[in-house]
């Protein structure tokens, strides 16, 4: 018998979302790979092999067994959009959008993401690191082994790399996989209000060659620039000019489009050749099919729409019929989605955008994974990829997504190791 450090066995369905090396496009979303009675075999913290229950045990002799239980084992989710390191909180800014004050209204009144921009300007390092924490223990707990974080609530040099530096921190200490994005354009800073150009120049000649001489180097994961291109944001030239100064200094590129106004983001971040594009509520149809045909992967957030009380969601729908690779993220934030459950996400973006529980499942593990740059180390369950797997207490995968508002994983496993 061959040896092994972990075998887990006796998975009603081993969910492999396997992949031909891409993320999953159109039809094959709802491909999950299943392998019923599966397990797998795994050793210094990858998968060597998944098959049939009965087959790996007879070939393998494992340091350590974990029996599923007749349920579900499946990938650990791959968040790919989330905003969860930052200071204080908008809980004043909940109770006005209930009362029905606009997302757009409430920023530009100096709220919103600024808020949250003063309260992180005023917070040193190690708070930061100690309030962002707990935050990302929850998304552990709800099933996340890899997690890409942003800037963003800083909006100059000095806050944004405290920033970076928090969210590196994090990568550092906690048992998940960190992927710091660079979103010094989020909003515009109140300093440069009404001088928009001056900060994107700002942006450009100063704060983007800093971050590539002195951190990118020393970074053995992806690092991203994004760019918030939207109304009271940037527009598509001012969004434009900062991916392009981006990737030529090394950076990969995703960009927040669509979200409220279609400004053209989507046509110009796919031109540039940005893993993601974020968002897509206001896509055009022309814009649908340039994204069928690229590489870039097109993330949902309807935990987004969801907390804001919105009637209409991007349509992942279309999107899949028409061959797009699509990505289903939490968008964890403190103003428009304060929610660490990627199980959350899958099940308003099943009720509200029409997408089947294998395609959510798809979703928020392979194609978060290539959404996050990292597809060719985890998303899926295929041999000589990290070993991040999850046992969820179904039987049926159609349940994560069916059963709302509780969390369905009973145990993490990062690298080989359980740790949740």
């Amino acid at each position: 018998m061959q040896h092994c450090d972990l075998l887990i066995t006796n998975a009603s369905e081993l969910l492999t979302c396997a992949s031909s090396g891409k993320a999953k496009k159109g039809a094959e979303m709802k491909d999950l790979g299943i392998i019923a009675r599966g397990a797998v075999a795994v050793k210094d913290g990858r998968i060597l092999e998944a098959g049939s229950a009965s087959a790996l045990e007879a070939k393998y002799s494992p340091d350590q067994t974990l029996d599923a239980g007749d349920r579900v084992v499946m990938p650990g989710f791959v968040e790919c959009h989330t905003h969860l390191v930052f200071a204080g909180n908008r809980l004043d800014e909940f109770e006005q959008k209930i009362a029905g004050a606009d997302y757009l209204e409430i920023l530009g009144k100096g709220g919103g993401i600024l808020s949250t921009v003063a309260a992180t300007r005023k917070a040193d390092l190690e708070s930061l690191v100690t309030a962002s924490r707990p935050r990302l223990r929850k998304m552990v707990e709800s099933g996340v082994t890899t997690c890409e974080i942003k800037t963003g609530y800083g909006l100059d040099l000095e806050t944004e790399r405290k920033m970076l530096e928090a969210i590196i921190r994090l990568g550092e200490t906690e048992k998940i996989d960190i992927i710091p994005t660079f979103l010094p354009a989020h909003a515009v800073p109140p300093e440069f209000k009404g001088r928009a150009d001056d900060y994107v120049e700002l942006i450009c000649s100063v704060m983007l060659p800093q971050i590539a001489s002195e951190i990118l180097p020393g970074l053995s994961v992806p690092i991203f620039v994004d760019v918030f291109c939207e109304k009271n944001a940037f527009d598509l030239g001012q969004s434009e000019k900062i991916l392009e100064r981006a990737k030529e200094l090394g950076f990969a590129l995703k960009a927040h489009v669509d979200e409220f106004t279609n400004l053209g983001g989507a046509r110009m971040a796919i031109g540039l050749g940005a893993t993601s594009i974020d968002h897509l509520d206001a896509i055009s149809d022309e814009e649908v099919g340039l994204l069928a045909s690229s590489d870039t992967i097109g993330v949902v957030t309807p935990t987004v729409n969801f907390n804001l009380g919105a009637k209409e969601f991007a349509d992942a729908r279309k999107m899949i019929d028409r061959g797009c690779a699509v990505a289903v993220s939490t968008d964890y934030n403190p103003g428009s989605a304060p929610t660490p459950s990627p199980m959350m996400a899958m099940a308003i973006a099943a009720r509200y955008q029409k997408m089947l529980p294998a395609e959510t499942i798809n979703g928020a593990t392979i194609n978060g994974a290539f959404a996050a740059g990292v597809g060719s180390l985890c998303g899926s369950i295929e041999p000589g990829k990290l070993a991040d797997m999850l046992i969820c207490d179904v039987g049926d995968h159609r349940e994560l997504v069916h059963e709302f508002g509780r969390n369905h994983v009973e145990l993490v496993v990062k690298r080989g190791e359980v740790i949740v």
